[in-house]
């Protein structure tokens, strides 16, 4: 049995794993012209996801008990799943305006219709995320099959679930109710 701390590094190190490829491919693509090499670095960056995914079924099923270690894994991994493919995307747009001569990535839009529509496809890749990291607890508790060891991650799914409804009333629903106004011209 473990105490989950060894999850905790895990996740961490993942985490800085994700932050490495996504630099070492983006550096070999723009810096060196290494497009193979720069495809294989980045397709390792969701392999960090399999890692602690397998680590983290791998803890539960030699008898630990699922604590905050496991419900931070899931939601690592929903995070990556809702907003990595955003994140390499516009990394690799700054890297190919900076380093490439590509052109300038848009920027977010800060007023009217168009910030609302930003508004709303985040809380998309969010509710994604939210999908991902709850499937992903609910398959935990399943696989433990035992109230008393899993009660951890119900709470993870509560939580994870106000932070969804607070993100969607916060941003997507009050940014039409009380927009931004432009600067004065």
């Amino acid at each position: 049995m473990s105490d989950g701390s060894h999850l905790v590094v895990l996740v961490v190190a993942c985490e800085v794993a994700f932050w490495a490829f996504l630099a070492a491919g983006l550096g070999t693509r723009y810096l060196l012209g290494w497009r193979r090499t720069s495809t294989v670095l980045l397709a390792c960056t969701p392999v960090v996801d399999v890692v602690l995914l397998v680590a983290s079924i791998l803890d539960l099923r030699s008898g630990s008990t699922a604590g905050t270690a496991h419900g931070l894994a899931a939601a690592y991994i929903g995070l990556s799943a809702g907003f990595g493919h955003r994140t390499v995307t516009r990394a690799d747009a700054r890297w190919a305006h900076r380093f490439g001569g590509g052109p300038a990535p848009d920027p977010r839009p800060q007023h009217g219709r168009e910030r609302t529509r930003h508004e709303w496809v985040l809380w998309l890749h969010a509710l994604v995320a939210w999908a991902v990291a709850c499937a992903l607890l609910g398959a935990a508790i399943i696989l433990v099959d035992d109230a008393n060891r899993t009660e951890a991650l119900r709470s993870w799914i509560d939580g994870l679930t106000a932070g969804l409804v607070i993100w969607l009333l916060a941003w997507p629903v009050a940014h039409p109710i009380w927009p931004k106004q432009p600067p004065a011209a």
